[in-house]
């Protein structure tokens, strides 16, 4: 007990605490700058009298779920086809390759002014497509769509006319979700991404702050692009990338969270994971690219510091683990510096800790949802174990990140899977999310909280007890989710002795 009893043990643990408070005030400023600003509704400098040509950029790989329904969905655009050119920026080594051929022909018969970039040699991965499309894009706006999106009709007719004024160099719409109540996993994926979408890019936006392009659903002005030195792929975020060197130039952007753009999110837990990788290692590299170019910069000293929370908030995973391993001898071995500290200590850390989460994806849902928020919030509980169980995949991005471990961009499974269809072969596509021990790792760390959380409760400390069952039920949740894909399932196993 002597090991555990070091003041150290629980200096860490209060600093550890401290530092996600730090972030956890930083959603609860987030919060004060969506209310504060959210009804400053941007509105166009005038209307183009003649709508001006725009190339629509869809890069793909590997994408034969959903490269039919997008395709579909741009040709029901609502612009005159005279000033639309469309760009099929494939990577793919499948037979999406000849579904987008198809379907550019497809789009010929129609009237379009529509082409199919092929690479073989896929260096940069998508940047690198965008890159190559623009040096044939004849339209000087460039309105970018990931596989999995499905544009509304109107959404060039919504956000077009921004453009007329000559600082404006990117647009970008608000994602939705064409498959939100699918499963459990999407629901609690759509939550995340509202709070980010929802309130995050229209704080910052509306207050003046800098806020990056989401890498789909937006247009940008092909000369901004040029400007800020063009697509680069020395990040897995290259859209993060492009938008701070953008904005240091000079650029404004526009997000209007009012134009919904929907998508699909993944089903699967190995696919959510290889995301969320992506793009926390992503961002930790375009902090060490840029941050140091943003405090050099003239812009506002509260512009600098959301930035610098923005850019390191992924570090939060890191301090996340180092929780997970100061908790144990805490609750053994913390100091009794009587009630009063306790208090003073502990209710403010947990606010800020905990309190601000709820606080800012209750609000992100009253905004969206202002009939039937409520419903979300059972969910709540969920969203927070998610959280903690998604530390480990994260870390490890941060940590690659770090360290400049190189790692190609790994490409997130779709399987054209929309709102309340239910497709039951999704399971039997050859596309899989990259396999990693990570989940044995989670698996470990579950049993471990469970251990604690079972200690606890026979101790007679129950708030303690009911505090951390997040943590087991996280870990359980992404470790089991991802080892049950190992397995085979009944149907599967039937086709294969058939």
């Amino acid at each position: 007990m002597e090991l555990w009893s070091s003041p150290l043990w629980y200096a860490s643990y209060i600093l550890v605490l401290l530092g996600l408070s730090g972030y956890g005030m930083h959603r609860l400023g987030i919060v004060y700058l969506y209310l504060k600003h959210s009804r400053k509704k941007p509105e166009p400098l005038r209307r183009f009298e003649e709508r001006p040509l725009v190339t629509v950029q869809l890069p793909v790989f590997n994408e034969l779920h959903v490269v039919d329904r997008l395709l579909d969905s741009v040709a029901k655009i609502d612009y005159p086809k005279d000033k639309l050119q469309i760009q099929v920026l494939d990577d793919s080594t499948d037979e999406t390759t000849d579904i987008c051929r198809a379907g550019v022909e497809r789009l010929k018969a129609q009237g379009f002014d529509a082409e199919m970039i092929h690479r073989t040699d896929r260096t940069g991965y998508k940047a690198g497509a965008l890159e190559n499309g623009t040096k044939f894009a004849k339209g000087e706006y460039l309105f970018i769509l990931d596989a999995d999106f499905v544009p509304n009709p109107d959404v060039l007719e919504k956000t077009i006319h921004y453009f007329s004024d000559d600082r404006i160099g990117m647009i970008q719409t608000r994602w939705g979700h064409l498959n939100r109540t699918f499963n459990l996993l999407t629901r609690i994926q759509a939550m995340f991404l509202d709070g980010h979408l929802e309130l995050e890019q229209t704080a910052r936006n509306r207050s003046g702050r800098f806020f990056t392009f989401n890498g789909t659903a937006g247009i940008w002005r092909k000369s901004c692009i040029a400007d800020a030195g063009g697509w680069e792929h020395d990040t897995l975020t290259e859209d993060m990338d492009l938008s701070y060197r953008a904005q240091l130039k000079g650029w404004r952007f526009i997000f209007l969270k009012e134009v919904e753009t929907p998508a699909e999110l993944p089903v699967d837990m190995d696919g959510f994971k290889s995301q969320q990788h992506r793009w926390t290692k992503g961002s930790i590299q375009v902090c060490k690219k840029v941050l140091p170019a943003i405090w050099r910069s003239n812009a506002p000293i509260y512009a600098k510091l959301e930035a610098t929370a923005h850019l390191t908030s992924n570090f939060a995973y890191l301090l996340l683990i180092c929780l997970c391993f100061l908790i144990y001898p805490n609750q053994h071995a913390a100091p009794d510096f009587g009630p009063l500290t306790y208090y003073i200590v502990n209710i403010p850390i947990f606010f800020f800790a905990s309190v601000s989460v709820i606080v800012f994806y209750v609000t992100a849902q009253k905004a969206l949802r202002p009939q039937s928020w409520w419903k979300e919030v059972p969910y709540l509980p969920l969203l927070l174990a998610l959280g903690i169980g998604m530390s480990i995949n994260n870390a490890k991005a941060v940590i690659e990140a770090i360290f400049n471990h190189q790692s190609g961009f790994v490409r997130t499974p779709k399987y054209g899977i929309e709102h309340k269809k239910k497709r039951s072969d999704w399971k039997k596509s050859s596309y899989k999310a990259m396999k990693t021990l990570t989940p044995v790792v989670e698996l470990l760390f579950g049993f471990f909280f469970l251990f604690v959380v079972v200690e606890a409760a026979l101790d007679g400390r129950w708030p303690a007890s009911i505090l951390l069952l997040p943590f087991p039920v996280g870990f359980f949740y992404t470790s089991v989710s991802s080892l049950a894909r190992l397995l085979p399932s009944g149907r599967e196993a039937g086709d294969e002795s058939a």
